[in-house]
C-alpha cells in the first residue's frame, strides 16, 4: 500500500522525531494513505517554515506483515476510545508509547475545534463524538518506534512546486 508524507523537505529516511507540539498520536513519523491530505500537510509545513518548498514523499507500507510482527492500534472511527487516546496524547501523557504503529482519523481544523471544545469542557464526550461522526475524516499512520520504520520503505518523491499567486 502507498502512503504519503507531505513536507517542505524530501524524507528518504524517516526518523522518529520529538515534536515541540503535543500531537494526536504522540511523537513519531506521521504519514497518511490519502494523497490529498499529504499535499495539504506539505502546503501547511511550507507556509509555517516559510520555505516555499513542497514535497510529497511516497512510501510502500507492508501493513499485513507489520500487523504480524508489531504492536499496532487502529481506530476506524472517531469514537470515545479515539477521543480519549488523542486527548491524552495532546495533554502530554504519551499513551501511544506501548504501540509501534498507530492508525486512525486525523483531527483536521473542524475536528480540532470539536476536540478543543471537549478538552475545555464545553462539550461532553457523547456530544463531541456525535459531532465528530458527521465530519469527513482522513487517516494518519504514525510510525512510533524505530522497528516500525522498517515497514515504511521510501519509493519516490514528487516536487509539488511553488504555487503562483496568479
Amino acid at each position: 500500500m502507498n502512503i504519503y508524507h507531505g513536507s517542505d523537505v524530501i524524507v528518504e529516511r524517516p526518523k522518529i522525531l520529538e515534536s515541540n507540539r503535543m500531537l494526536d498520536f504522540g511523537m513519531g513519523f506521521y504519514t497518511t494513505s490519502n494523497k490529498k491530505q499529504a499535499i495539504r500537510w506539505a502546503e501547511k509545513v511550507s507556509l509555517r517554515n516559510n520555505t516555499g518548498k513542497k514535497f510529497l514523499s511516497v512510501y510502500n507500507f507492508n501493513i499485513e506483515k507489520a500487523q504480524k510482527e508489531l504492536n499496532i492500534i487502529e481506530f476506524t472511527l472517531p469514537d470515545e476510545k479515539w477521543l480519549d487516546f488523542i486527548t491524552a496524547n495532546r495533554s502530554g501523557k504519551e499513551i501511544s508509547e506501548q504501540y509501534d504503529i498507530v492508525i486512525g482519523p486525523v483531527a483536521d481544523d473542524n475536528v480540532y475545534l470539536t476536540v478543543k471544545l471537549f478538552e475545555t469542557g464545553v462539550l461532553n464526550k457523547k456530544e463531541a463524538v456525535k459531532r465528530l461522526k458527521v465530519e469527513k475524516l482522513f487517516n494518519q499512520i504514525l510510525f512510533h518506534t524505530e522497528k516500525s520504520l522498517v515497514f515504511c520503505t521510501f519509493d519516490h518523491y514528487e516536487d509539488l512546486g511553488v504555487k503562483s499567486d496568479g
